[in-house]
């Protein structure tokens, strides 16, 4: 089996040189890999030493071609980014150059959106951009929020402590994020499975009791006739069930064209109990923590607030950031402005108005973001709890209806006969 020699990177920036044996080079950067360093250079280790090296080297050029951008499409994945932030900032920490990391990354990542912004960032280093114009021009792979960071510290001569710092920002989003959705996959599983068998009842079995209950020839019950009658529904316009859903989809996608319509529908979902203080909680969490570290970046705070509203995701906070925006613009804080906005706790206003008056907002709206963050997923918990017992009161009124409907045809026509 070849053996391969290789230089590297361990997660300290301590180099590492030795020597590994695989059958191919992509095999040997796998197990290169596995063992948590970044390869920086590697290179078969063959029998004809140096003359097999200049072998080489003649056969390929020194500088080599550009790298060629694979096919893909969508943007990348909010998981892959927060990987890619903190490798490159142990990297910057280390003190290798930006491009050399760049390039360290780009060749370990596998073929999709991040390699191809990747190769795209270092060709345009390489004509002479910066960093932050680099990935300014990829934006399926760095938002608003990430650009103005990296333009910050480099502004400031501070890269890799922007990048620690947009790394945290990252994983704490990316854990809440998952902590939620983890949540909600038990209840959406069990919704999923109850209807498609209460489907597979009224489509298949309830029809086969129908022709018994007919060939009786006597009276049915109306519990019976109701659950015959929805049957017979189904049967017939069983089509149209799946498409239901994505009609309302549809038309909230029309209705949110338009500024007021989209206005109107996230007003009402902020309305919905337990559901929308969960969203509303959640917004307030990743605005302020979006806010306090661009603000403690170095970010001038309209460009803070710009870039904190698009992150919201919803028109009424957007609403509220834009009064807020104008506000600042004509000299006045950031407190008055969100307290007339009335989306946001009066703790949150106080905090942000002590924040101001002691030079602090940064921290103060990390506070912030903390406290929200952990009442988030006390809420989803809470929801969690609720809907256990509300989904085993449901299920056993549908099963209890249709067991009740289709036995007592059989009760009255026993009762007949005797």
């Amino acid at each position: 089996m070849p053996v391969y020699q290789y230089e590297a990177m361990d997660n300290t920036g301590t180099e590492v040189k030795d020597t590994i044996e695989a059958g191919s080079e992509a095999e040997a950067q796998q197990k290169i890999k596995a063992q948590g360093f970044f390869v920086t250079k590697i290179s078969e280790k063959g029998r004809g030493g140096k003359k097999k090296e200049d072998e080489k080297k003649k056969k390929k050029p020194t500088g080599g071609p550009r790298k060629k951008r694979g096919f893909s499409f969508g943007k990348v994945k909010p998981k892959h980014l927060c990987t890619f932030t903190r490798q490159l900032s142990t990297l910057q920490d280390a003190g290798l150059p930006i491009l050399r990391s760049l390039k360290i990354l780009e060749g370990q990542s596998k073929p999709g959106p991040l390699k191809n912004s990747l190769i795209g960032v270092i060709e345009d280093i390489e004509s002479g951009n910066t960093l932050s114009e680099a990935m300014s021009k990829q934006p399926k792979a760095f938002d608003g929020l990430y650009v103005n960071m990296v333009k910050a510290g480099e502004a400031g001569g501070a890269l890799e402590v922007i990048l620690q710092r947009l790394a945290e920002f990252k994983e704490r989003a990316q854990s809440l994020k998952r902590k939620v959705q983890g949540a909600m996959i038990y209840p959406c599983a069990v919704i999923f499975v109850a209807t498609a068998i209460v489907g597979f009842i009224m489509y298949y079995i309830i029809p086969k009791f129908k022709q018994i209950f007919l060939g009786f020839g006597t009276e049915l019950p109306d519990i019976t006739v109701l659950l015959i009658t929805m049957s017979d529904i189904v049967v017939r316009y069983f089509y149209l069930f799946p498409a239901i859903p994505i009609g309302i989809w549809l038309i909230l996608k029309i209705i949110r064209k338009n500024k007021t319509g989209e206005f109107v529908l996230d007003w009402l979902v902020l309305k919905i109990p337990l559901m929308g203080q969960i969203l509303s909680k959640s917004i307030v969490a990743r605005t302020m923590r979006t806010l306090g570290t661009l603000v403690a970046s170095g970010v001038p705070i309209l460009e803070g607030l710009t870039i904190a509203r698009d992150t919201a995701g919803n028109a009424v906070f957007r609403k509220a950031f834009d009064n807020v925006y104008a506000a600042i613009r004509e000299g006045e804080s950031i407190a008055t402005p969100l307290r007339e906005a009335r989306i946001v706790d009066d703790i949150v206003v106080n905090m942000i108005d002590v924040g101001e008056e002691t030079g602090a907002l940064d921290n103060m709206m990390y506070k912030i973001a903390d406290v929200y963050d952990e009442e988030v997923s006390v809420l989803v918990d809470g929801l969690v709890s609720l809907l256990e017992p509300l989904m085993v009161v449901v299920l056993g009124f549908i099963v209890g209806f249709i067991v009740i409907a289709l036995f007592m045809p059989l009760v009255k026509l026993l009762n007949d006969l005797s």
